[in-house]
């Protein structure tokens, strides 16, 4: 199922459902009065016999909302923790030569095939926690921060956990994976490029209203047979900026599971990012984001995830959505 949290038209709160192949959307808390159907989060707590009430209801179809009716928030509008990876070797070289390119990274080598990427990097899966408050969803506006005049996207896609856990085995990984998202980072790449200087981060760079997106759904991971096997490509006004492929992951999720976990109890919730694939940012080509762009991504099974920049001083740019539990 590609499971979706949404504004009912006749219901001020949020409600979730599952959407059909022609864009209807099947109401999962109007047509129970289960708690499992209250949130997304509350559905993934229910575990196996939630999901499969949801099956039950989807394919029960007994209310269901026209395309249109209804809008799409972020399918986990408040995630249990967020945690994005580093996890694409063309991606970590381009960024970081044409930072130096632009001029963001004084003195670094130009050349993407001379970056020296650190050892660690190899070793294991680097990551950093997002906030995980300013999530928003499909066609959400995107402000622009102040502080910045490199907005960037970044092309991405990640997983939800429906099962936690401590000291994960690898083979064991994969159950614990609810489903799989596009996500797109924004990030301030100016911004980025100063604080990283202190060896500590990212930070402010990452962390701005509106600056992590969701959706269009969370797709169940019964739907995606191989997640590593995945096209990958990024638009920015209609014009291709990317494209790039989930096989380059250089740690995948369940190398990623197994690291995180160790010594840690995970929790079911919890959303993890790929990181950009190669070709996935403007930073890459040296390009950057404006007031009025549209940026779409897209996976392949997964959708496209589309969302407009605007500038902090339009009074329309606030989501309602950031507001919902």
């Amino acid at each position: 199922m590609k499971l979706v949290t949404f504004c009912s038209p006749v219901r001020s709160a949020p409600h979730i459902g599952a959407v059909l192949d022609d864009g209807a959307i099947v109401d999962f808390s109007a047509a129970s009065g289960a708690p499992a159907m209250r949130s997304m989060l509350a559905l993934i707590d229910g575990g196996e016999a939630a999901l499969a009430h949801a099956g039950d209801l989807f394919n029960r179809r007994d209310v269901v909302h026209s395309s249109g009716q209804a809008r799409l928030l972020a399918p986990l509008p408040r995630p249990r923790q967020m945690r994005d990876f580093l996890c694409f070797e063309k991606h970590f070289r381009q960024s970081r030569a044409n930072g130096a390119v632009i001029g963001a990274l004084e003195g670094a080598e130009r050349d993407p095939a001379k970056i020296q990427i650190p050892a660690i990097w190899y070793e294991e899966p680097i990551y950093y926690k997002g906030n995980r408050f300013s999530v928003v969803g499909p066609e959400a506006n995107v402000v622009i921060p102040s502080f910045t005049r490199m907005l960037d996207f970044e092309l991405e896609f990640g997983i939800v956990l429906g099962l936690g856990g401590r000291d994960i085995a690898r083979e064991d990984a994969r159950r614990h994976i609810f489903g799989y998202t596009i996500f797109n980072d924004f990030s301030a790449r100016d911004q980025q490029m100063r604080e990283m200087q202190g060896t500590l981060g990212p930070t402010k760079s990452k962390d701005f209203d509106t600056g992590n997106v969701l959706g269009p759904w969370l797709v169940t991971a019964d739907e995606i047979a191989d997640p590593y096997a995945l096209t990958m490509t990024a638009r920015v006004n209609g014009e291709t900026w990317g494209t790039g492929s989930s096989s380059t992951m250089h740690h995948r999720f369940e190398d990623i599971l197994v690291h995180v976990s160790r010594d840690e109890t995970l929790h079911p919730g919890e959303f993890f990012g790929s990181g950009t694939v190669g070709d996935g940012c403007g930073l890459e080509q040296g390009r950057f984001l404006s007031v009025g762009d549209v940026v779409e991504l897209e996976v392949q099974g997964l959708g496209v995830l589309r969302n407009r920049l605007v500038a902090r001083t339009d009074s329309s740019s606030f989501n309602r959505e950031a507001e919902q539990p």
